[in-house]
């Protein structure tokens, strides 16, 4: 009775607060009317106050409707709790559990009523009690008859984890395990039609695919239109969410789906993510815009799943943290348990549910940790395992709001034996069987796809099938993400975030240069068809090159590829796929910007052993160093692409074999260049190898465009018109004073003791680590110490017209700061380059430390996939490895006044353990397995170059920033975003090859004007043919992407070269020589065409969107 009259009253409460509200709201429009507060008569006051009721009495007849809505929740509340049950399901029996009230039916949920990660991470303890026999949760119980009105419908979902790497190479998993497993499920699933199966790594199916005959494939077929099979999330492999750029995870997931599309005609529904290591909205915002509705994932911290399964809210809308309204929600749901393995998946006790995985059946190879086996199921034993097994799903069933319930079967490579689907499969049903013909038990089970159950758990809150709205049983709204991931106690996954940073790197060379081959092939291919298509131009031969890469690059963003936690065999594996790739997509590079820049197209000729254009090959791990040129006495002309969407201007390199060189551009006019040399050591210079620099305009790099540029060679006493051979001689400073080295824009002061800038970089650190520290995991024993190197640095310091730099070289770190005398982006930032080597090492970990006196307090900011920023809080609650989390392009502090921002070129760990600070971790050497699966540590470091840009910017309106203290949000510049933009896609130089005949070049400029400086071309992909060959169709996938950036930062002369429209562009008018045919708006990847009555030559997008539309130039 008590409770029934404090419902009573919350509902009156709510009534009043509603009138209280919409009066104030009144006095709140007629104040802003009047803002200079003149004296109103008393008649007119007296009239405003009849004004005042009759539009208040208006507003409440329309809200009416709400009221009534209100006061119907609360009644069915009142008779719900009078019969002891908060939901249909009834009521939890964990103690402190905090009641939570159903929302009114269909009413939508705003951008103010979702729940951020952030808040949550505030709310939780993280301690880790024992919670019996689910270790991380709590006891759950139920009440017998609480499905006697609506039966328990569970969902068994069999599937088998395929890792494209991990202990084996993808190859040799294929051959020992996942072609049997995919043999097997053809014959298996037709042997019953009641069987079902889910699958989600293309790399694989597709490897498959080739190598089976026509009539299994459509035996394949006929599993999927029955509903048998049904493909999760199709992207190319299951891709690790932390490490990977947004680029590269829309490339893998568009390579899957195009697959589908052509072989099977698939759609998918629904993303499957059971094993990457904590999980990005970015991936939930990608999967929405390629059309799919549902998501699962699995690896979030143990005391966030407790959280929210004593909340019941494992099921959510996940939506974007940038975003105003409900348009980027997907439905997901999270896992509420320690793995995906059965033993983790049936119900919250493992021995139990362990016994349910009938591959452990006593003879196997493999048994139960508890001890105690599976039976086989039998006439005799049937009541007993059934009622066992039920226990378990009714317990897990308490743990959300429906009485929909999704138990997966399977593991990693599970199913690869034909017996193994026999004893999983038949004893499965029997107990199915035996459930469903006993309706006293109150359940119907069955064997579904993952999407089956999504299906049924929309049915059951009364959404549609495919939509958004919330439903009749509303599920909450949650924006954010989970990382940085715990499995058990103070077991932070953070360390992957930097293991194998020399394939980080070289990920994101492949990345920037297959982007830079897609958009030159795409515009080849329009502008062949435009003058008459040559015999020569390797069209089919390019395009099967560049699915290679696309292929190659979709690998490594598996979970155990781009993260560095796979067996040293395999990790070369990748790299030599990747480094391949890297050669492949150079060669489509130059053939293509041959034909687009030759005057004379009838000419053009491929010759594939001595090519027209040659790229210098790039060293990894001596990121300037790149294969010389053999120049001689006559003029050499040089082609520079600019594969950035916008007008630059940059510093072209070049290696050469004299120092007497001058720079021309197209024009013949001299341009200012600087020579320097190039350095075998510490303190010896090459004497056959120069580097030359030259600053290229924006009038001769246009966006997306190529130009030529003439080098002329000059023999010893001739004129030269860079700098001096003075500026790199060898000399010392015999004082301790500081070096100075400037440029209109900042000034850097550094150490001759240390070779660093004192206020804003401090010394690079070490860190011991315990003896579990790995691949995965960073277990430090204390706080980083300071790094002192056994023997003093050498400083060496360069100073000329258009760079200077200083270099110090310590026994494992070669430390360069550079800055650039540029009217332009590059002129904004400190360039920074750390060449690290540990291989001398045990059990350390490298880190490098700004220091600043930004007043930044606990608050600090991480990019999350080079797609969006996500506010992180410092806590002192957490030990220090839990406050790292991944930076994949930027992390950046801030206050009142200003902001300083890291951006890099490759994936790396960071954090800001103090006000003002941040720290990055470079490399990391393990001795030991962490136990985590991989069996071995990490020792097979490289030496690796990690480049990055150091941007300070002062703020343009401080009122910006009080808002952003607790924004669940936050923006780069369009400074930084530039800034990023350069320092990832330089400007690609190619020479051309010296022959006597040298044909008449033409400068090729694609667009009138650059994009808008908030509008990025993502990719500008051929589309594969439907007919054989393999080769491109005459359409390509046109991704944009307009960014998000903070206005509190003014662009006055930070050499931008472009301007912002609202986000719209008109395609047409920004070709020169090309025509739009055709242009579609279609879902990201392609899968599903959008009908819309806009102009489609007017491309408009919203501030974060990124929108793909199929296209057609001639």
């Amino acid at each position: 009775m008590k409770l029934s009259r404090q419902f009573t009253v919350c509902g009156s409460a709510i009534f009043c607060v509603v009138v209280f509200s919409l009066y104030l709201m009144l006095d709140h429009i007629d104040q802003s009317k009047n803002p200079n507060g003149e004296r109103i008569q008393n008649v007119s006051r007296l009239l405003l106050s009849y004004d005042k009721i009759d539009h208040l009495e208006r507003l409440l007849a329309e809200n009416n409707e709400i009221i009534a809505n209100i006061r119907d929740s609360v009644i069915n509340l009142r008779e719900t709790v009078k019969d002891g049950k908060m939901f249909p399901e009834g009521n939890m029996s964990q103690g402190d559990v905090e009641l939570l009230l159903p929302a009114p039916a269909l009413l939508p949920i705003h951008s103010e009523d979702c729940q951020f990660m952030l808040d949550v991470y505030d709310l939780l303890s993280f301690d880790n009690p024992d919670g019996g026999v689910w270790k991380q949760g709590f006891d759950i119980s139920y009440q017998d008859n609480e499905w006697d009105n609506e039966q328990l419908q569970v969902f068994v979902v069999p599937h088998s984890h395929n890792d494209p790497g991990w202990l084996k190479t993808f190859d040799d998993y294929y051959r020992d395990q996942t072609q049997h497993i995919l043999n097997n499920m053809v014959v298996k699933l037709h042997e019953d039609s009641r069987r079902k199966m889910i699958w989600s790594e293309i790399s694989y199916f597709s490897k498959w695919w080739d190598s089976i005959d026509e009539q299994k494939r459509d035996a394949v077929r006929r599993l999927i239109e029955s509903g048998q099979l049904e493909v999760a999330t199709g992207g190319w492999v299951m891709p690790d969410e932390a490490n990977s750029h947004y680029f590269a995870l829309i490339d893998q997931l568009v390579e899957g789906h195009q697959w589908l599309e052509i072989n099977l005609g698939v759609k998918p529904k629904t993303g499957w993510a059971v094993d990457p290591f904590g999980h990005t909205p970015t991936h939930a915002y990608l999967l929405r815009q390629a059309g799919l509705s549902n998501m699962l994932i699995q690896r979030v911290h143990y005391s966030v799943k407790k959280h929210f399964s004593s909340q019941k809210t494992l099921e959510f809308f996940w939506r974007q943290n940038w975003d105003q309204d409900s348009s980027s929600d997907i439905l997901c749901h999270m896992m509420p348990f320690y793995s995906y393995d059965v033993p983790h998946t049936c119900g919250p006790d493992p021995k139990i549910c362990c016994q349910f995985d009938f591959k452990r059946l006593p003879g196997g190879r493999i048994s139960c940790p508890w001890r105690i086996p599976p039976q086989a199921i039998t006439d005799n034993n049937i009541q007993e395992r059934v009622q066992t097994l039920l226990d378990q799903y009714r317990k897990k069933s308490k743990l959300f709001r429906t009485n929909v319930l999704l138990a997966p079967l399977g593991d990693d490579f599970r199913y690869t034996e034909a017996v193994e689907w026999d004893q999983q499969f038949e004893n499965y049903q029997k107990l199915f069987d035996y459930m469903n013909s006993h309706p006293e038990l109150h359940v119907q089970a069955q064997f579904g796809t993952i999407s089956d159950y999504f299906e049924a758990l929309r049915k059951s809150t009364g959404m549609d099938p495919v939509g958004m709205n919330v439903g009749q049983l509303a599920l909450p709204v949650l924006s954010g993400d989970f990382f940085t991931y715990a499995d058990r106690d103070d077991h932070y996954w953070s360390g992957y975030f930097t293991s194998r940073p020399f394939y980080k790197r070289l990920d994101r060379v492949l990345e920037s240069h297959l982007r830079a081959a897609e958009v030159l092939y795409s515009l080849t291919l329009a502008n062949i068809q435009k003058y008459g298509q040559p015999s020569d131009y390797p069209a089919v031969d390019n395009y099967k090159l560049l699915t290679e890469a696309r292929r190659n690059l979709g690998l490594f963003q598996h979970h155990d590829a781009i993260t560095g936690t796979g067996k040293d065999w395999v990790v070369v594996d990748y790299g030599t796929r990747l480094f391949h790739s890297i050669l492949n997509v150079k060669r489509v590079i130059v053939s293509s910007a041959h034909w687009l820049v030759l005057k004379d197209k009838p000419a053009y000729y491929h010759d594939p052993s001595n090519p027209f254009l040659q790229m210098a090959a790039e060293s990894v791990a001596k990121k300037c160093f790149i294969k010389m040129l053999n120049f001689f006495a006559v003029p050499r002309l040089l082609v520079v692409y600019n594969p950035t969407e916008q007008a630059r201007t940059s510093m072209v390199t070049v290696y050469v074999t004299t120092p007497k060189v001058r720079v021309l551009n197209a024009l013949g006019h001299v341009v200012r260049a600087q020579v320097s040399a190039v350095w075998n050591d510490a303190s010896h210079a090459a004497t056959d190898v120069f580097q030359v620099r030259s600053a290229t305009s924006m009038h001769h790099i246009t966006a997306l465009g190529v130009c030529s540029a003439k080098y002329m060679f000059l023999q010893d006493g001739g004129q030269i018109s860079v700098s001096k051979l003075e500026h790199f001689p060898q000399f010392y400073q015999q004082d301790a004073a500081p070096v100075h080295i400037e440029n209109p824009h900042l000034k850097l002061s550094i150490s001759t003791a240390t070779g660093m800038t004192p206020e804003n970089i401090s010394c690079l650190q070490k860190m011991s680590n315990k003896d579990k520290s790995g691949a995965y995991l960073f277990l430090p024993d204390k706080e980083a110490t300071i790094y002192s190197p056994s023997q003093p640095p050498v400083v060496r310091v360069t100073k000329g017209p258009l760079f200077s730099e200083v270099t110090t070289t310590f026994t494992q770190i070669t430390h360069t700061l550079r800055l650039y005398n540029i009217h332009g982006v590059e002129g904004q930032s400190v360039e920074l380059c750390n060449t690290v080597d540990i291989r001398g090492e045990i059990n350390r970990e490298i880190a490098m430390r700004i220091t600043s006196d930004l007043n930044s307090k606990d608050r600090f900011f991480t990019d999350l996939n080079g797609y969006q920023v996500q506010p992180r809080k410092t806590m002192a609650k957490l030990p220090l490895q839990a406050n790292f989390y991944p930076m994949t392009s930027m992390v950046y502090l801030q206050d009142s006044s200003a902001r300083l921002s890291l951006l890099t070129a490759q994936s790396l760990g960071a954090a800001s353990l103090k006000s003002g600070q941040l720290e990055v971790i470079m490399d990391r050497r393990l001795n030991q397995d962490d136990n985590r699966g991989l069996g071995q540590g990490v020792l097979d470091n490289k030496i690796t170059a990690n480049s990055f840009r150091l941007l300070l910017e002062k703020r343009s309106s401080r009122e910006t920033n009080n808002a952003e203290e607790t924004a669940p949000n936050s923006y780069p510049s369009i400074l930084s975003h530039m800034s990023y933009m350069y320092l990832n896609h330089p400007l690609i130089s190619m020479a051309v090859s010296q022959r006597s005949d040298a044909p008449s070049l033409i400068p090729y400029i694609p667009l009138s004007a650059s994009f808008p400086c908030d509008m990025h071309l993502v990719n500008l992909r051929a589309i594969q043919s439907k007919e054989e060959g393999g080769g491109p169709s005459e359409q390509a996938a046109l991704i944009l992407h307009r960014k998000g950036f903070d206005c509190g930062f003014s662009n006055r002369n930070t050499g931008l070269l472009c301007s912002t429209t609202h986000g719209k562009i008109l395609l047409e008018k920004l070709l020169t020589d090309l025509k739009v045919k055709s242009i579609t708006p279609v879902s990201l990847s392609l899968m599903h065409t959008h009908n819309s009555d806009a102009d489609p030559q007017e491309i408009s997008l919203k501030p974060m969107e990124i929108r793909t539309y199929r296209l057609q130039l001639s």
